[in-house]
């Protein structure tokens, strides 16, 4: 006897601490998986709103693209129009001025 005490309270008092242990283990365990699905949630959240953004930027994209395009026409016919405005200037000079 060791302590006063017999090896059954010895074995008892061993498994009242391993008890003690793994109910401390079962918490922690409990409180992860309370965090883990709180992540998950976020997660998914996040997913949610990284394909709103996806869509968004895509329609802005194409939005964009079109006015570059637009703006692209709109210069090309300023410049077919500045070119034709200044070739009929040099025409007309050209004319005027063999007829005189």
């Amino acid at each position: 006897m060791e302590n006063g005490k017999s090896p059954l309270q010895k074995a008892q008092e061993d498994v009242e601490e391993v008890k003690v242990i793994m109910m401390d283990n079962l918490n922690k365990a409990d409180e992860r998986n309370g965090k883990l699905g709180e992540l998950e949630d976020r997660a998914d959240v996040l997913l949610l709103k990284s394909k709103a953004f996806e869509k968004t930027s895509v329609k802005v994209k194409q939005k964009k693209r079109w006015e570059n395009k637009k703006m692209k026409i709109v210069f090309s016919f300023i410049g077919v129009a500045a070119t034709v405005i200044i070739l009929g200037l040099i025409i007309y000079a050209i004319v005027s001025s063999t007829q005189t």
